[in-house]
């Protein structure tokens, strides 16, 4: 193609109708990303629960409840009406937030409270600038670089994991609520906030409850409630978890972490080698293909895709390590645990959890 001669791109003939829909689906995004941050501020200010209890209410009466500056609250209830998430009633100047509405925005009794997971873009966000570099140099991240990161991942995962781990997560392992309650060794790899472990260790006392990860500050409010609730049952320690584990272990949890690791497949060796003969490895990753073609109908792909982006793959490559990401994909973690050593691997769907897939692993 000479300079003067036009682009295949440009002989093509414009679609018109395709240019118009594609700049909808981008201002449907512009104004989803606005109803994100403005759910976390709604989740973190309590707005979303004061309604739900008060509902139908004025502005004046919402912030009154939730302690906050009305005019404020009032601009953010502007966002939630035109995002069709509260309803207003003009001749009254009240806001209702429906019920149905509320189940997924609320923190009463919930495992759906959306408005939770809400808090990661804004999280994330706050190193755009730090990213852009990353992008031009390749380096990578690390986990004190993210602020609450820590904090928001312990509120989502209590939804999708503390509260419905000893109903519905350990049933899938048979016999082992039974072993729990006659005590064994058992280990968290990537605890993160340590709640899992929390519950764990009050509920099965007879057993051993170790929580390992790399980042101290993630497991320090736990491991200082730990304490204070009097579980000497439970230790936490921070340690690399490429470099194998200290110890034999009768169950091994890890709880979307394995990702995130320098290199996962030495995690997955070390896990294979600290279990005892008839151990089990319970591994929990998101529910998503190694293949993206297959990733198109995901629910969530493009969030997914934007955190492993935004940290899962920076956080391996600032520990050396490959950048697998959290799209790592169900194929291709189970190839990863057989190739670890584990002979018997099953993969299960929850119903509660319509985004983690749940691996039980034996050697």
């Amino acid at each position: 193609m000479t300079h003067h001669e036009p682009s295949l791109a440009r002989q093509t003939a414009f679609d018109e109708a395709k240019a118009k829909a594609f700049a909808g689906q981008m201002l449907t995004a512009l104004n989803g990303a606005a109803l994100a941050l403005m759910a976390s501020i709604g989740h973190r200010t309590w707005l979303f629960d004061e309604m739900a209890a008060a509902s139908p209410c004025t502005s004046v009466e919402l912030a009154r409840r939730a302690k906050l500056a009305e005019r404020y609250v009032r601009e953010w209830l502007g966002v939630m009406v035109a995002a069709r998430v509260v309803t207003y009633d003009p001749v009254a100047g009240t806001y209702t937030l429906p019920r149905e509405h509320a189940a997924f925005l609320t923190r009463e009794g919930s495992v759906k409270n959306l408005a939770a997971t809400m808090q990661f873009p804004s999280v994330v966000s706050a190193l755009e600038e730090e990213i852009l570099a990353r992008f031009h140099d390749g380096e990578g991240m690390h986990y004190h670089h993210y602020g609450r990161f820590h904090e928001v991942m312990g509120e989502v995962s209590y939804q999708t994991t503390v509260m419905p781990l000893v109903g519905s997560i350990l049933p899938l392992v048979d016999g082992l609520t039974d072993r729990l309650e006659a005590g064994i060794d058992v280990a968290d790899l990537g605890c993160g906030a340590g709640r899992a472990l929390l519950l764990l260790a009050e509920r099965f006392p007879r057993s051993r409850f170790s929580g390992i990860d790399l980042c101290e500050a993630a497991f320090a409010p736990a491991e200082a409630a730990a304490w204070s609730k009097g579980l000497r049952n439970l230790a936490f320690r921070s340690q690399d978890l490429s470099r194998g584990l200290d110890g034999e272990f009768d169950v091994l949890f890890a709880f979307d972490a394995i990702h995130d690791q320098a290199d996962p497949q030495a995690v997955l060796r070390s896990a294979h080698k600290a279990l005892r003969p008839g151990g089990v490895f319970l591994m929990v990753e998101f529910g998503a293909s190694s293949r993206l073609e297959n990733n198109l109908a995901h629910p969530i792909a493009p969030f997914l895709y934007m955190m492993s982006t935004m940290h899962c793959t920076p956080v391996s490559l600032g520990q050396g390590g490959q950048g697998l990401g959290a799209m790592w994909g169900m194929e291709t973690a189970t190839e990863m645990l057989e190739r670890a050593g584990f002979a018997n691997v099953t993969v299960t769907r929850l119903p509660h959890d319509p985004f983690n897939a749940y691996f039980v692993a034996r050697p």
